[in-house]
């Protein structure tokens, strides 16, 4: 081989170890990189459902909230993770107000999720048990996309949660 071959395999080789290192590191998304694309304030657009037919009937989510009440709220999620979320809609059955949160961004088997629980006035998080457990789909500077997994007749759905940045 010449020597001109050996240096060109040689930039060939360099340039093919940073690029796979630089896709390899492009594509690790843990929950501590995802939690600091949650911090910060959201406005929930919209509410759907994802293999659920047309004719099921879901009215409410988390504590039974209408989810129609829960388009248009403001979520408050910052480093500390101790927020909240604001419900301006005074439509029927809808309930203006705040409700304090606590929450969290964890990997569950290989799986981003988020995770808040509602506090109440005068109760610590540590004495709240239940709270709600969707999987973070994405999140970056301007959305953010959560799932809730729901069983429909022995199939898995979901309940997706459409966020952007305020």
């Amino acid at each position: 081989m010449t020597k001109q071959l050996i240096r060109l395999l040689t930039v060939f080789g360099v340039a093919s170890l940073l690029l796979s290192a630089c896709a390899s590191q492009k594509g690790t998304v843990t929950a501590a990189s995802m939690d600091k694309q949650v911090r910060g304030k959201w406005v929930l657009n919209t509410v759907t459902f994802d293999g659920l037919p047309s004719n099921a009937k879901v009215t409410t989510v988390f504590s039974d909230i209408p989810y129609k009440c829960l388009e248009g709220s403001t979520w408050n999620l910052p480093s500390n993770n101790y927020g909240s979320y604001s419900i301006s809609s005074t439509a029927t059955g809808c309930t203006p107000g705040t409700q304090n949160i606590v929450y969290s961004v964890l990997n569950q088997g290989g799986v981003i999720m988020i995770q808040f629980k509602e506090l109440l006035t005068g109760v610590k998080a540590k004495n709240v048990t239940e709270g709600y457990r969707m999987e973070l789909a994405s999140a970056n500077n301007a959305s953010m996309v959560w799932r809730a997994p729901v069983t429909y007749e022995g199939k898995t759905a979901y309940v997706v949660y459409s966020f952007s940045r305020r």
